[in-house]
């Protein structure tokens, strides 16, 4: 007795109605191969923004083609890839992504435990091919792939970046104005982004609990480590966590000052947030930004530089020791 086997997510045979005749079988046989990759992705666990998103993209290119998914060619794709650079200026990164997408839904289309190429070929007698191969797609060959004016600092502009922040605490300290717990709050926030090469999501996310001990680094106490929990997500995935040890004796003693003598003050013990606001909330990626423009607009830097500025020369300056960045 042969044993059958179960249809996985997204199967032709499980999107498909038999013995029903379709008005428009072309228009029906598409729809029923997006709620199949739909049906798919969920099974991965792939967030709804994300198979909504990929959709809609696919959409997009079945009209820019005028074709059916059986009927795509490689040109198709060199074609939108075009116009995507020409007459759009994507970024390389953007288009890669996007022809990805496109890659995913061929190659998920063309997958024999799936059934779509043998459905296509029942129905209109010829199936979908591999569309996107190594010529006529984006290569990933660089680590950074973003705008190139987005630099890191200098040696003396992050000097006078972080000198300029702490200024501003001690004239609002003398001048007796509200603000200079703020001033002080974001003053060690920039040293924290430096001092542990963070993101701005990654650092308004900060828990208290997220610092802890390094036993080789006992001289640290509970400021060995940096649990970073909201760190970049591969599109779909969740946040990826990373630890990331503490090598800079000045960035911990900012860090421990702040969480032991200052953030109290702000009256939100209950509050597990690291960088607390003075009306009780979380400190958002805006307002670091914010900041950081104002910062860096009153000591005249170049407008290139941006809080990830912070990141990449923190990056340049360990780059040789693994052991601070897992």
């Amino acid at each position: 007795m042969q044993q059958r086997t179960a249809a996985l997510a997204g199967a032709a045979q499980l999107e498909l109605v038999s013995g029903v005749i379709q008005l428009r079988p072309e228009d029906a046989m598409v729809a029923a191969m997006l709620r199949g990759w739909r049906a798919q992705q969920m099974s991965r666990g792939l967030k709804e923004d994300t198979i909504v998103a990929r959709e809609r993209l696919i959409r997009r290119f079945h009209e820019f083609t005028n074709e059916y998914p059986w009927q795509w060619l490689p040109g198709h794709m060199d074609e939108w890839s075009a116009t995507l650079t020409g007459e759009r200026h994507l970024a390389p990164s953007t288009i890669r992504s996007y022809q990805g997408e496109v890659r995913q839904f061929t190659e998920f289309l063309i997958d024999g435990r799936y059934g779509w190429a043998t459905a296509c070929e029942d129905a209109f007698g010829t199936h979908p091919v591999a569309i996107c191969h190594e010529w006529n797609t984006i290569a990933h060959l660089n680590d950074y792939e973003g705008d190139p004016e987005a630099r890191p600092f200098t040696r003396e502009e992050l000097q006078r970046f972080l000198d300029y922040a702490d200024d501003q605490v001690d004239r609002a300290v003398r001048s007796k104005r509200k603000g200079a717990l703020a001033a002080y709050r974001d003053a060690t926030l920039f040293k924290v982004v430096y001092g542990w090469g963070l993101r701005r999501t990654e650092t308004s996310k900060l828990d208290l609990v997220d610092f802890g001990r390094n036993p080789k680094a006992r001289q640290f106490g509970r400021y060995g480590t940096l649990n970073v929990r909201y760190g970049k997500a591969k599109r779909g995935q969740p946040p990826r966590r990373r630890n990331v040890l503490s090598v800079m004796d000045w960035a911990v003693d900012a860090a421990r000052d702040y969480v032991e003598n200052v953030r109290p003050r702000f009256g939100c013990e209950e509050h597990p947030a690291l960088w607390v606001t003075e009306r009780g909330g979380r400190v958002k990626p805006s307002e670091i930004n914010a900041r950081f423009v104002a910062y860096r607009d009153a000591l005249k830097l170049p407008k290139a530089l941006v809080p990830h500025s912070l990141r990449h020369k923190a990056l340049i300056c360990h780059t040789f020791d693994r052991k601070w960045y897992r």
